[in-house]
């Protein structure tokens, strides 16, 4: 597998062992070009960077080597993890985002991705429900890698996780009890940044980024039998 080299200085100096290496954050560089996005990846004052950067033509650049903590997560949750960087190796997708008109990742960009993936994940033993979109772990203030990204395609190689066709066995009412299952089975999936029982204004967000991978042409922020149903499925032992 071909890489360019174009090393970012932002990181942390120390070395971490491999056996701290336990997820793969996938993000969108959300700037107007490639030259914008590594330009501001490799600004000190930025303080910002990552492991690997795939452009539209499906090129890898390493920006940070693996044994190296990128700055690329920032303040983020999953299950008992906190702040990401230590514990995963980032991955910016090339695209100018919901900011300056969201773009659909190319054939090149996914494929390239997807053995990138495969490699990181072998070579680190990562479970494949770890490898996850920075709106996951850090929902209330991150969309990427956003509805357009294609999940589902990944998941058929054993890159994060998806949902098999749902039954209809359960009823949808407006009640506080489909609320609080919901968040009882993200709470179990990994995601963090709500209570399961009592309500905030945000929950809005947490349910957008459930739905915007999982049911990414019906993103409402609004709980529906969908959406419940999806995380029945995926909070149970796969």
């Amino acid at each position: 597998m071909r890489k360019i080299l174009n090393l970012s200085p932002n990181f942390s100096k120390k070395t971490r062992k491999s056996n701290k290496i336990k997820f793969i954050i996938i993000h969108y560089t959300g700037m107007q070009s490639e030259i914008a996005s590594i330009k501001r990846l490799k600004n000190k004052k930025a303080k910002v960077s990552c492991h690997y950067l795939i452009n539209k033509k499906g090129e890898i650049i390493q920006m940070v080597h693996e044994n190296k903590i990128a700055w690329h997560a920032g303040i983020s949750r999953w299950k008992n993890y906190r702040n990401l960087n230590i514990n995963s190796i980032g991955i910016e997708l090339v695209n100018k985002g919901h900011r300056f008109g969201y773009e659909k990742f190319s054939d090149l960009q996914i494929n390239k991705l997807i053995v990138l993936c495969k490699n990181i994940r072998r070579k680190y033993n990562i479970n494949k429900n770890n490898i996850l979109g920075h709106s996951d772990i850090s929902p209330l203030r991150k969309i990427d890698p956003g509805e357009k990204f294609p999940w589902e395609k990944l998941s058929q190689y054993k890159l994060g996780s998806w949902y098999k066709k749902l039954g209809n066995d359960k009823k949808q009412s407006k009640t506080d009890k489909n609320r609080n299952l919901f968040f009882k089975n993200l709470f179990k999936i990994g995601y963090r940044y709500f209570s399961v029982n009592v309500p905030k204004k945000s929950d809005r967000l947490i349910i957008s980024a459930f739905q915007r991978r999982y049911t990414p042409r019906n993103v409402t922020g609004e709980l529906n039998q969908k959406t419940l149903l999806i995380s029945d499925f995926l909070a149970k032992p796969q």
